[in-house]
């Protein structure tokens, strides 16, 4: 079975954002795939390289993206949430005159047709959050 991932919690804090990365695990260990992981909302402070998880909790962005490397997943935050959290990659750094980009490796920003063709591309789009 293929699956799109949405996840709109926090990346600090949230037990719905453990939950998706718990999950996504579990669908590659029971030998199905992710079309894609689609973060929206608060969600979208995944992809931001600046961010520091408390002392002794996940580092979930990092997990994200050894799992989006290992198993060739994409990992997509949208653009207008990703914004409103402070992450930019270079062209939208550029855009909006900011001195860099505070993307993380391995994510890319999207615009919520993403979020639709994946809902396409899967048989299963599972929600965490929101």
């Amino acid at each position: 079975m293929i699956f799109a991932i949405l996840v709109q919690g926090s990346p600090t804090g949230v037990a719905s954002s453990l939950a998706a990365y718990r999950f996504a695990e579990a669908v590659l260990a029971g030998g199905h795939s992710i079309a894609r992981v689609f973060f929206y909302g608060a969600g979208a402070a995944h992809a931001s390289a600046f961010l520091v998880p408390p002392a002794g909790a996940a580092d979930l962005p990092h997990l994200w993206q050894a799992l989006a490397a290992e198993h060739s997943i994409e990992l997509m935050a949208c653009i207008g949430s990703a914004l409103r959290h402070g992450v930019v990659d270079g062209r939208e750094a550029a855009r909006h005159n900011l001195p860099g980009a505070s993307m993380r490796e391995g994510f890319e920003l999207a615009g919520l047709g993403q979020l639709v063709d994946a809902t396409l591309r899967g048989e299963r789009l599972i929600s965490f959050g929101g």
